[in-house]
């Protein structure tokens, strides 16, 4: 179902997630609705208010105890595989989106829920907002780390309002790739387990830009 989102709504949602953050994670949440915005007006303007709701919502479970998100995802009917179970850094992706319908019911639209939920692994089949959410997390300014700096100058590297639409869709894509082989480069390195969605995510990119 499609939720109207206003101005006001996101207002009354920020002052609310800011209660439940830390004032670092907070930091990082504003900087991400920033830079989704800039995202949105650059590739998809009607959905600039949904991308910012989802900004604002996409760490809501970041700093939850490890054992809390393991109870939710736990629930009956939710499906919890082994891999999943062995990355606990995607946890908060998967108990945010589960949670919004629950606490933040007015912003319970599927596009915003998605983008929630698929913004720390990836997939094959992402729509645009959830590439853009994806993106924004990652190249926000408040991201110092080596690789985000690289990403986020490689993807401004290009004036992408001088691009045609063609052009910056193959873009965004070419900076997806870049950004899920960082990650997979540094999972490796740290001998954990990568999730089958950011695999699947990687090689559907390479496909379509052949």
């Amino acid at each position: 179902m499609q939720k109207i989102i206003t101005e006001e709504m996101l207002d009354s949602l920020r002052t609310d997630v800011a209660k439940h953050l830390s004032s670092r994670r907070y930091e990082h949440t504003l900087e991400v609705e920033k830079m989704v915005t800039l995202l949105a007006e650059i590739f998809c303007p009607d959905k600039t208010l949904d991308l910012r709701a989802a900004a604002l919502l996409h760490d809501i479970t970041k700093e939850y105890d490890e054992k809390v998100h393991v109870s939710i995802l736990s629930k009956p009917g939710i499906e919890f595989k082994k891999e999943e179970r062995l990355a606990p850094k995607t946890f908060h992706a998967r108990t945010a989106a589960l949670l919004i319908p629950e606490i933040y019911s007015e912003f319970a639209d599927d596009d915003i829920i998605a983008a929630v939920r698929w913004h720390t692994t990836a997939r094959a089949g992402m729509s645009l907002t959830e590439k853009l959410l994806y993106l924004a997390d990652y190249i926000d300014y408040s991201r110092t780390f080596e690789d985000c700096v690289k990403l986020r100058d490689f993807f401004f590297s290009k004036k992408l309002q001088n691009l045609s639409e063609e052009e910056r869709l193959a873009h965004l894509d070419k900076t997806l790739l870049m950004s899920l082989d960082m990650t997979i480069s540094a999972i490796l390195a740290e001998g954990r387990v990568i999730s089958p969605d950011t695999i699947s995510a990687r090689n559907e990119i390479i496909s379509n830009l052949a």
